[in-house]
């Protein structure tokens, strides 16, 4: 069984957790794309993780975790994250985790890119976490990169970084700034040596497991409308997130899914630049907010939040493919006694059901409905009978309006609060 788990929003939908809880079920973890820019939030009986750069099935001592060819890959991230996760009792071996010789390596320069051109941009920013991502991906495109397997071959890999250093030297002196290639070339030399041993070809290990009959698992950070391609461009990260990606990125293409399980939060919420037409403001939206610990897992920067916005979410699940939807953080929305949920737009004095085309979206406004909140805790909620009637109803709500079922309900932050729906029961 391949199945790909993906965020059907902005990002930040409960994926990492999402994961580790069905990984359990699973051979195998790839993350097939993006670098540290997002972050996946894990809480177990073994601690509370923040995961940027590995697949989050790495908190599962029987799964073997793949970095796939799709990922941008910042070496001193890497070697912080495997040491604070050895720290809480977490091991990361060349047995439990595979890294792509086809991943890219982000650079120093590629963050000092990044820096700088949110710098020049000032008012007009894209909001990015300047953590390299964009400069990286570009660079991949112009074919001007480092991969992970160019570690294996190191005198080879000393001239590649001179004669990429004399090219970005040809932008950075347009900032009066200047790379020196030694200090490139030593930055490889200690941070790459660590992950020598975890580079390998992901497209033959893949195949040997589909082979072996294993269950693979694909991961993804950000959600459907932070795609490069179907995302709110210019607002989005600088890859693919979509699950029809995930073969590609895994570094093994002829992969095919069997399913893909999409996250949506139980209301909204969004880092970063960009339109969001849901967008709560004031007093309500800082209650929510704090009620929901609504910070990046990245950068710490405070969300935007709003209600559930059906247009966005409907695309996003006809984007990303989903077969079927899990709910995150319903748990939160018990401390409101009114629930702000969106169900259209409106633009030029006429309803939208449909997501509009982006440059579109800063002229929309929201048509909000209300439902009754329900103002007692359901984190020890086990089953759908188990939920307060306003509670069942929400769902209900929700259910009607979207174009995939509802399998699973996660009611609170820890790895065993949560239910699966029975069929039917939100009809």
């Amino acid at each position: 069984m391949n199945t790909a788990i993906v965020g059907i929003n902005w990002g930040d939908e409960g994926k990492g957790r999402m994961v580790d809880l069905l990984s359990s079920d699973f051979d195998v973890v790839v993350r097939y794309q993006g670098g540290n820019n997002a972050g996946h939030t894990v809480i177990n009986e073994k601690g509370k993780f923040i995961l940027n750069l590995l697949p989050s099935g790495i908190l599962r001592d029987d799964v073997t975790c793949v970095m796939g060819s799709g990922m941008v890959i910042d070496l001193k991230h890497l070697s912080g994250e495997v040491k604070r996760l050895y720290e809480g009792g977490i091991s990361v071996t060349p047995r439990n985790l595979i890294i792509s010789d086809r991943a890219v390596i982000c650079m120093p320069y590629d963050v000092m890119q990044d820096c700088l051109e949110e710098d020049r941009l000032q008012g007009k920013k894209f909001g990015s976490t300047r953590r390299g991502i964009g400069p990286i991906y570009s660079d991949k495109y112009m074919k001007k990169t480092i991969h992970m397997g160019d570690l294996l071959y190191s005198t080879k890999l000393e001239q590649k970084v001179k004669d990429l250093v004399e090219w970005k030297n040809l932008l950075f002196k347009s900032y009066g700034k200047e790379i020196d290639a030694d200090e490139m070339i030593d930055y490889l030399k200690q941070y790459g040596k660590e992950f020598v041993p975890y580079i390998k070809d992901t497209n033959k290990f893949l195949l040997d497991a589909q082979k072996q009959k294993k269950n693979i698992m694909f991961e993804a950070q950000l959600g459907a409308l932070k795609d490069i391609d179907f995302g709110i461009t210019p607002y989005t990260s600088s890859s693919n997130v979509i699950s029809a990606y995930a073969p590609i990125g895994s570094g093994c293409p002829s992969l095919k899914l069997d399913s893909v399980i999409g996250i949506v939060k139980a209301y909204s919420s969004a880092v970063g630049e960009g339109p969001f037409v849901c967008e709560m403001f004031g007093d309500e939206a800082e209650f929510l907010r704090q009620a929901g610990g609504e910070y990046g897992a990245a950068t710490g920067r405070p969300r935007r939040v709003g209600g559930f916005d059906f247009p966005a979410t409907r695309y996003g699940i006809d984007m990303q493919a989903a077969t079927e939807i899990a709910i995150t953080k319903i748990d939160v929305l018990s401390k409101l006694d009114k629930i702000p949920v969106c169900v259209a737009y409106e633009f030029e004095g006429k309803r939208l059901d449909d997501f509009p085309y982006p440059e579109l979206l800063d002229d929309c406004k929201p048509i909000i409905e209300y439902l009754d909140g329900w103002g007692e805790d359901i984190s020890n909620c086990k089953s759908f009978e188990e939920l307060p009637k306003n509670a069942k109803e929400y769902l209900k709500f929700l259910q009607k309006g979207l174009n995939a079922p509802i399998t699973l309900v996660s009611v609170g932050a820890d790895r065993e609060q949560y239910f699966y729906v029975k069929k039917g029961e939100l009809d």
